[in-house]
């Protein structure tokens, strides 16, 4: 339960207990998010939580400010027991952080203003001079550039693997890192994964890394990006991660109206990002944080209405002369990939890449013949959207290295939405015709 900074020695303002069993039977998340972490009695009553538009919160006394002071600045471990200030704490990004919570399994979770400033925050907490980051590829393109670039300006560097990776593959990586860390007098401070991948749709075998992280006994946070199929398709925590990311400007959000980003884990994890940005700020703000709550209660339906969509339109894609192939995870030739799939996922999801047969030209002619969906990055909304990675969100990565990570000019990425079906191969009917 959030706390409001109430008192709670009244009965008029004591927060009930939080409900999530009934006759031992585990409540699902779906059913959580109508009320979990609020009580409309601190409140005034009302049914969904207000918008806290305040910067600051009134202490009931001096002790009271100096307690809560001393849990913001780590003077005494748990965190402040109430609301401090609105960089540190709100009502609206703790009733939110408690949801998101529910969704991964998580003990803990934290809000951010994008996704990418939870990535940037996460790394920094973790990351030290001379440390190495052994991340998978391919990497959201911002991702990869903060690692390779702006944390390189700091001493870090970074050994990488590809998405698929077996076993003794991910081994060899973690023993060079750790030359590497010995060589330069650091460490491997994470191990960050994202799977699947931006935007090839390559899974990471998540329980490979884990099993490879123990047997060297690394003592740092396995983190993943789990934007693509989370929170409905895929949950890395249940696999051996230790942290996940959203931005949930995609699928949690949902309706492509706000920015923000999250990330979830166990406390002892999720500590040393609180106090980073505490200092830093980077907090969501109370009206994304709302609007954010008020996505979480229909994620489930908007989710699983795309996911069905984007099967029929695969299908169709498939058998089209003018399509080379698909990056569907409903459609998995590799039996490596199939395999990881079949232990970790949930759903094939809603976006994947088409391969068409051409090159940059003919993907330009596709996307600018749509009718329904939109030509625009980002995924995950409840309209179709289509863009072109390799000259769009993943044009600051070097050519050799998209083509590397499989990032190709005959790639299109496509988000399917919540529109109906045959509609939209209406739609990419008449796109390919002028292809």
């Amino acid at each position: 339960m959030s706390d409001h900074d109430i008192d709670p020695t009244s009965p008029r303002m004591a927060p009930k207990p939080e409900v999530t069993k009934i006759d031992g039977r585990e409540l699902k998340p779906s059913t959580l998010m109508m009320g979990y972490g609020y009580d409309p009695v601190l409140s005034e009553g009302s049914l969904k939580p207000p918008i806290f538009l305040t910067s600051t919160f009134a202490f009931p006394s001096a002790a009271d400010g100096k307690r809560h002071f001393e849990g913001i600045t780590g003077k005494r471990p748990g965190g402040a027991d109430g609301l401090v200030y609105s960089r540190f704490n709100a009502p609206n990004q703790e009733i939110l952080e408690d949801r998101l919570s529910v969704w991964d399994g998580a003990e803990d979770a934290l809000s951010f203003s994008s996704g990418m400033t939870a990535i940037c925050v996460l790394m920094l907490a973790y990351a030290s001079q001379n440390d190495v980051i052994v991340h998978s590829g391919p990497l959201y393109a911002a991702s990869e550039g903060f690692v390779a670039k702006v944390l390189a300006k700091f001493g870090v560097t970074y050994v990488d693997f590809p998405a698929g990776a077996t076993r003794e593959e991910i081994d060899a990586v973690i023993e060079k890192a750790q030359a590497q860390a010995d060589e330069q007098g650091g460490k491997v401070c994470m191990v960050y994964l994202e799977s699947p991948g931006n935007p090839t749709n390559a899974l990471v075998d998540i329980e490979a890394v884990r099993a490879s992280v123990d047997a060297a006994q690394l003592d740092c946070p396995i983190a993943i990006d789990n934007t693509f199929l989370g929170p409905l398709w895929q949950r890395p925590l249940d696999q051996g991660a230790d942290i996940v990311v959203y931005s949930l400007t995609k699928y949690v959000g949902g309706h492509s109206d706000l920015v923000a980003g999250s990330i979830a884990g166990a406390k002892k994890w999720m500590d040393p990002v609180r106090m980073l940005r505490n200092t830093m700020g980077g907090i969501c703000d109370p009206n994304t944080a709302w609007m954010l709550m008020r996505s979480l209660e229909t994620v489930e339906l908007r989710m699983n209405r795309a996911g069905e969509n984007a099967a029929k339109v695969c299908d169709f894609l498939a058998r089209h002369p003018k399509v080379e192939g698909l990056g569907y995870l409903g459609m998995i030739k590799d039996a490596r990939q199939q395999d990881i799939y079949d232990r970790h996922c949930k759903g094939a999801g809603s976006t994947f890449s088409l391969l068409l047969k051409g090159g940059e030209a003919e993907c330009f002619r596709f996307l600018d013949s749509l009718k329904i969906a939109k030509l625009a990055v980002s995924l995950g909304g409840t309209e179709t959207l289509a863009s072109h990675p390799a000259s769009m969100t993943h044009l600051s990565v070097a050519e050799g290295r998209r083509a590397e990570l499989g990032i190709s000019d005959n790639l299109v990425r496509i988000s399917i939405g919540i529109e109906d079906a045959d509609d939209l191969i209406a739609d990419f009917t008449q796109a390919l015709e002028a292809v």
